[in-house]
Formats: C-alpha cells, structure tokens, sequence
C-alpha cells in the first residue's frame, strides 16, 4: 500500500507542476534554431540567392511532379490488374459452372435414356406377363 501511495504522490506531483505550466504560459515547446548548429562552422555554410533558391524550387517541384505522375501510373497499372484479376477469377468460375452443366445434362440426357429403356422394357413384361395371366386362365 505504501508503493502505490508514494506512486500516486509523484503522478499528483507531475500533474501539479502540469497545470501551473500551463496557467503561468510557460512555453513548452522546442523553439526554432537561430544559431548554427554545433557541428557546422561558418565557412561550411553555405548562403544562396534568391535564384538559386527559386531554381532549387522549381527543381524539386519538377521532381515532385514526376514523382507524382509515376506513383499514379503505378497505381493505375495496379488497379487494371486487380480488374484483370479479378475478371479472369471469374471467367474461370464461369467456366467451371459451365463444365458442370454440361456434365449434368448429359446425366439427365443419360437418365431419360435409362428411363425409357427401362419402361419399354417394363411395358413388354406387363404385357408378356398379361399374356401369360390370360392363357393360363383360358386354359
């Protein structure tokens, strides 16, 4: 019990030392450079003019659009395959259902077959058989 307590005295602490940052607007946040940084000296810096600099912008912003023109080709040439993928799944499925109603009508074409042999051949032996009932009574 005592570690929570202690634990629960730092979190009050913290959010004390919080709350009167913000209310006397002390800053927190990083502020921009305005000195060089340690590792450069002045004579490696280098100052352009404003040419340079537009050209520089001009160059990147070039780059930036065939950058942008080549992601949304890629992305194009991605979608038409995803379509093509997808178009090719199902004519494969179309041609599988196709396959199977093909071998079920030649069952049915095989069944009507079997059907009307076998009731020919029932129709003989009910009359064969009707024969047979009606000589073995005449007689």
């Amino acid at each position: 019990m005592r570690k929570n307590g202690l634990r629960l005295k730092n979190c009050e602490r913290i959010i004390a030392i919080v709350l009167l940052m913000i209310f006397l607007k002390y800053p927190m946040f990083a502020e921009q450079q305005t000195e060089l940084p340690p590792n450069l000296h002045e004579k490696e810096t280098r100052l352009y003019s404003d040419s340079e600099v537009e050209s520089l912008i001009d160059e990147i912003s070039a780059a930036a659009i065939e950058a942008i023109d080549q992601a949304a080709g890629e992305a194009a040439k991605a979608a038409i395959l995803s379509v093509l993928e997808r178009e090719a799944e199902a004519l494969r499925e179309a041609e599988k259902w196709r396959i199977q109603a093909d071998i079920n009508a030649l069952a049915v074409k095989q069944a009507k077959k079997s059907g009307v042999k076998n009731t020919i051949i029932a129709a003989l032996i009910g009359i064969l058989g009707g024969f047979a009932v009606g000589f073995a009574i005449s007689k």
